[in-house]
C-alpha cells in the first residue's frame, strides 16, 4: 500500500529534498508551502503522485481549513515532516527587531504545533503514524546572537518529547532530527537577502546539503515499525558543535 507523507516547507532546501527522496521511495506526497510556483515545479519533478497545498503554517485558520480540504486519495498521513521554519536576524538579544522574534516564534513554534494537531487526531484514531520534526542544533545549545531562534528549536525538540510521550499508547512514531550547517536559502533569510553574507556563512567549511538530510530523514521513516529513531543530530565532519566549527583559511 502506498504511504502519504505532507511536507511543510517543500517549496525549498531540506523539504525540497525530502519530498525528491521520499517521492523515490514511493511515497506520494502532500508539498506544503507559501510559494505555490515553486511546489508546482517540484511536483512536476516528482516520480510519484502528489497534491500542493498553498499555506502559512502560522495561520492557524489556513493550517486547518488546509488540511481538511485534503482530497480523498491523500486523506490518510502515514507521515508528517514538520520542516516549515525560518532564521530572522542575528543580533544580541537587546538590540534585535521584535519583528525578526514574532516571525520565529509564529513559524518555528506555532507554526509546527498548528500543522500537528491538524493531522495528529487522524494517527490516533488508526493507531499508527509517525511524526518527524525538523529542529537544529542550535535546539540543543545556545550560540552567540542566536537567542530567540536558539529558543524556538529548543521548543521543537521539547514538544517533540512530549508529544512521543502523550502519543505512547498510541503506537506512533515521534521523533526530531537537529541539523548544523546546512547550505540552503536559510542564511539567505536570516541576513534579509545579503547575499555575500549568506555565503560567508558556508564558505570555509564542507556543509551539509538538503540531500544529506533528506537521506537521514528517509533512514527514520523506513526504519521498521518497532523502531523509533527519537533524536538524531546531523552535523558536516567540520562541525562538532552549534558554535565550534572548523573554518579553513
Amino acid at each position: 500500500m502506498t504511504k502519504t507523507v505532507l511536507i511543510t516547507g517543500a517549496s525549498s532546501g531540506i523539504g525540497w529534498a525530502t519530498a525528491e527522496k521520499l517521492a523515490a521511495l514511493g511515497y506520494q506526497s502532500i508539498l506544503c508551502g507559501r510559494r505555490e510556483e515553486r511546489l508546482k515545479e517540484l511536483q512536476q519533478s516528482l516520480p510519484a503522485t502528489s497534491h500542493i497545498l498553498c499555506f502559512d503554517v502560522s495561520d492557524r485558520t489556513a493550517v486547518f481549513q488546509a488540511i481538511k480540504q485534503i482530497p480523498e486519495a491523500f486523506q490518510q498521513i502515514d507521515l508528517l515532516i514538520n520542516n516549515a521554519g525560518n532564521a530572522h536576524g542575528l543580533d544580541v538579544s537587546h538590540e534585535a527587531n521584535l519583528d525578526d522574534w514574532d516571525a520565529m516564534i509564529d513559524g518555528n513554534v506555532k507554526g509546527l504545533l498548528y500543522v500537528t494537531k491538524a493531522v495528529l487526531p487522524q494517527m490516533i484514531e488508526r493507531r499508527s503514524g509517525q511524526i518527524i520534526n525538523v529542529g537544529s542544533i542550535a535546539g540543543k545549545e545556545a550560540y552567540p546572537k542566536g537567542n530567540v531562534y536558539c529558543a524556538s528549536k529548543a521548543a521543537v525538540d521539547s514538544f517533540t518529547q512530549g508529544l512521543r510521550v502523550d502519543t505512547n499508547p498510541y503506537g506512533l512514531r515521534i521523533g526530531a532530527i537537529h541539523p548544523g550547517l546546512v547550505e540552503t536559502e536559510f542564511s539567505e533569510v536570516r541576513f534579509k537577502g545579503d547575499h555575500q553574507k549568506a555565503e560567508s556563512v558556508y564558505s570555509t567549511i564542507t556543509a551539509l546539503t538538503a540531500a544529506d538530510v533528506a537521506d537521514a530523514v528517509a533512514y527514520m521513516a523506513e526504519a521498521p515499525p518497532h523502531v523509533t529513531l527519537a533524536d538524531v543530530t546531523l552535523l558536516p565532519t567540520d562541525q562538532a558543535s552549534a558554535y565550534v566549527i572548523n573554518r579553513r583559511s
